[in-house]
């Protein structure tokens, strides 16, 4: 042990050392939550070490002495914060090469705090480490939301050595779990199918969940999971089960290694693929932050917690209303003028929406944005198109009582575009190869500030168009590959993974700062920026460029197990669907988006008279009950991966007094027994009555009549659904 450091030990564990034969009693350090609690203690070395995160414990000490009885050859299999160095066998949470050239780092306590915040329902612990060696901090920090039962963590890493040190990994959890097994749950997928549910039995060995895609991160793995806790079977009611999210926009890993001795190691954070990130001396470096919650009540439980701690802490505008809205893209592409525009306002209001957004195609005259081949990147109103301008669409909305809403892609640019000729060294692209196209465009570079500058100025400049904008719907529609950066010198381009990501996040703070009210959506070609990095500044995000129904079916429930309805874009779309040729009912296609932010994706003058209808109907009703789906309690009524192809989701508002039921049919039932839905999150003592909506008369025996909770969740009912796409939404309320 370094000399200077041997009085500051002997100095911080006095206290902790007994005379005699006695061993020391560890320093107990107990996060808490209304429900939960997560228990380190500080042993009298100084090793930080993690013991419990489940149910809440008030006298957490004796935690700290439950003996395992198995013996380690390496001592460390509960360290709080895992780095390479001393005994740890395992991926570490941090690995460092140190100014001198040293490899190992061993970190130790040096205190702790914890105070509540100006919002007395959180309290934030930070527990600062230093290296025994070398001069290097860390400082976990540990964010507790009582009522949510959620804690949030993060580290930051200060060098304060001579010269500059070099983080190769920089996790920014390090979880260890006991159990007998582990189920673990995540979302994976690809562009039209995102969020798809997978479930793998961890064995020993390591199993990783990660992006190296940039910008579009979450198309093929969602940076979030859940561990389903001595069980083999997944289950929505019942079992312990740990959840966890990443919020960060850029690469991430999720590890999960279970060692010889069945010990669960959980390390999330920034993925260090190809990103060793150099520090200068005085300089620090500051994680991601990762989210955390236990349930004891299975995984709809878990997924409860995180979407209260969404909606009150996580997400923009988390609990504001959510206008029903006619989105232009499946209508028009690319082919309109003012004219088609204005028939589409008009045919949005008629149908009772409430926002009309202009999507791709309004901009670029030297190069006319008339297809996805030029203009990306030269944001001037195409004066072909809409010689008026922006305003005076806007305003034609607003006369007739709508929100006007517009599209952006300020990171990417055409290679045929003004931008392009005038800003080469802007483009993401290593020095002397090609940069591959991705839908005909390239990346910006947000690395730089003068490009961060330019993506700001686009957002900013688009709001100048029209004082009647508002909504924004920010797309992204392609990765980072062949990656290099003009600006970031040549011995640090493993920086750019780490600085486009902050990059993108000073330019979001910059736009929040001056636009607080306006809503934005993070669209990313649907799926590809659903975390929780994002939505610290967007309003929703586009959950899949696929809006066919039953494939809707599958990626909202996946979507929901981590992420509430109050962000999940959710239209109804034209029939034969585009993406997928399927052919749906119009009350199937409602019924599934009316359970998440509605809105429309299609050309209005293309629908039937009783299609538009029918339109205006569940619309009203939406507008009825959206604010129990907004703000209420989810409560997954099996699954959409059932094999009786009957699947059911309510929400349940937070008062108790009202809930909507929304069921589906997947598959043809034929003579099968018609499935039984037992209701949740109802008071068992109130009575409740049913009314189906969007229904010319009664099909159901229970339609109009009253039940108690208590029957409705013990014995349930049993939507009458023979036919494949057949599903009812029903709206409960309390008598």
């Amino acid at each position: 042990m370094n000399k200077t450091l041997k009085p500051l030990f002997a100095c911080l564990f006095s206290g902790l050392i007994c005379t005699g034969a006695a061993a020391a009693e560890p320093q107990v350090i107990n996060i808490k939550t209304d429900g939960s609690s997560m228990v380190m203690s500080v042993t009298s070395d100084g090793e930080v070490l993690f013991h419990h995160f489940g149910g809440r414990i008030d006298d957490a000490a004796p935690v700290t002495g439950i003996k395992s009885y198995r013996r380690t050859d390496h001592g460390t299999d509960n360290l709080a914060y895992s780095t390479m160095g001393g005994r740890n066998f395992r991926e570490p949470a941090l690995r460092v090469t140190h100014a001198d050239g040293d490899m190992n780092t061993e970190l130790r306590y040096v205190s702790h705090t914890t105070r509540t915040l100006a919002d007395t329902n959180v309290t934030r612990t930070v527990i600062k480490l230093t290296d025994t060696n070398q001069a290097l901090d860390v400082e976990l920090f540990y964010t507790a939301y009582a009522e949510e039962n959620v804690i949030t963590t993060h580290a930051v890493i200060r060098n304060r050595e001579k010269g500059s040190i070099v983080l190769h990994s920089f996790y920014s959890s390090s979880l260890p779990v006991k159990a007998r097994s582990y189920l673990l749950t995540h979302l994976y997928g690809a562009w039209a199918r995102e969020s798809q549910v997978d479930h793998t039995l961890l064995t020993h060995g390591s199993k990783s969940i990660e992006s190296r895609k940039q910008v579009r991160t979450t198309h093929t793995e969602n940076p979030a999971f859940m561990i389903t806790l001595d069980s083999e079977s997944f289950d929505e009611n019942y079992g312990e089960v740990i959840a966890g999210a990443l919020a960060w926009s850029g690469n991430f890993r999720l590890n999960f290694e279970v060692d010889e001795f069945n010990v669960l190691n959980i390390l999330a954070g920034a993925n260090p693929y190809a990103s060793d990130y150099t520090l200068g001396a005085g300089e620090s470096f500051t994680t991601p932050e990762m989210i955390y919650t236990y349930s004891s009540e299975g995984a709809g439980g878990a997924s409860r917690h995180l979407h209260d701690w969404a909606r009150n802490y996580g997400v923009y505008h988390g609990h504001e209303v959510v206008p029903t809205l006619l989105n232009s893209w499946e209508g028009a592409y690319f082919k309109f003028d003012a004219k088609v525009l204005k028939q589409m306002i008009d045919d949005a209001a008629s149908m009772g929406l409430e926002m009309f957004v202009l999507d791709d195609g309004w901009f670029g005259n030297k190069y006319p944005r008339n297809n996805s081949n030029a203009g990306l990147g030269d944001w001037q109103v195409n004066a072909a198109k809409l010689p008026e301008g922006i305003d005076h669409i806007a305003s034609y909305a607003h006369s007739k009582g709508l929100k006007f809403g517009i599209w952006i892609e300020p990171e990417m640019v055409n290679p045929k575009s003004e931008l392009a000729e005038k800003h080469p060294d802007w483009i993401v692209r290593p020095p002397k190869r090609e940069a591959p196209t991705t839908r005909n465009q390239w990346l910006l570079d947000l690395t730089n500030p003068k490009v961060q500058d330019f993506v700001f100025g686009v957002f900013d400049n688009t709001m100048k168009l029209s004082d009647k904008i508002d909504y924004i719907k920010w797309d992204a529609n392609r990765n980072a590959n062949n990656v290099g950066s003009a600006y970031l010198p040549a011995d640090e381009q493993s920086r750019f993974w780490i600085d486009y990501a902050q990059g993108f996040y000073k330019v979001m703070e910059r736009i929040r700062a001056k636009y607080p009210d306006v809503l934005i959506q993070a669209c990313a070609s649907g799926g590809g920026r659903v975390e929780y990095g994002a939505l610290k500044y967007f309003d929703e995000v586009w959950t899949s460029d696929n809006t066919e129904a039953l494939s809707r079916a599958r990626i909202q429930y996946g979507t929901s197990l981590f992420y509430p309805a109050v962000v999940m874009g959710s239209h109804v779309s034209a029939t034969p669907n585009h993406q997928t040729g399927n052919i749906t009912p119009i009350k199937f296609r409602f019924d599934m988006a009316c359970a998440g932010r509605l809105g429309m994706e299609l050309q209005p003058r293309q629908m039937t008279d009783e299609e538009r209808q029918f339109a205006r109907r569940a619309i009203a009703s939406y507008k009825e009950y959206r604010d129990i789906v907004m703000q209420g309690d989810l409560y997954r009524i099996g699954t959409p991966y059932d094999k009786s192809g009957c699947y059911g989701l309510m929400y349940v508002s937070k008062d108790r007094k009202q809930a909507v039921l929304f069921t589906y049919s997947l598959r043809y039932q034929g003579r099968s027994l018609i499935p039984k839905f037992r209701l949740q999150g109802l008071d068992p003592k109130t009575g409740y009555t049913i009314r189906e909506l969007n229904v010319d008369k009664s099909r159901n025996w229970f339609d109009g009549k009253t039940f108690s909770g208590e029957m409705l969740s013990n014995a349930g009912i049993n939507p009458s659904m023979p036919k494949i796409y057949d599903s009812g939404v029903f709206l409960l309320t309390a008598e």
